[in-house]
Formats: structure tokens, sequence, C-alpha cells
């Protein structure tokens, strides 16, 4: 399986929680903590993924 390729939001800082984000595996949406590269990833479908962020806004 290929590797996700995390991207952190250019909204984040040093101090900040955040979030990373990989899109690059199809059908999949990989979401971990900045701060823990090593830590859990949550695995969502895209169609999740856009839940939880029109849910943000």
């Amino acid at each position: 399986m290929p590797e996700f390729q995390f991207r952190k939001s250019s909204y984040s800082n040093i101090q900040a929680e955040c979030l990373e984000v990989a899109r690059n595996i199809p059908r999949t949406v990989a979401v971990r903590d900045s701060k823990d590269a090593d830590g859990a990833i949550v695995r969502l479908t895209p169609a999740s993924w856009t839940r939880f962020i029109d849910t943000l806004r």
C-alpha cells in the first residue's frame, strides 16, 4: 500500500494544535495529529470528510 502524503494546514503555526490531512490514496482521507506523526491515523471516506468540514464551517 502506498504511503500517505500528509500536509499541514497553512493556518497552523508551531504552537497551534493542528491536523495533517492526506488525500493521495483513492477513496481515502487520512487525518493525524501534527504533533504526533507516529500516532494514530484516522481514515475517512471523502464524503465523511466533507461532512466533517461542513459541520465546522
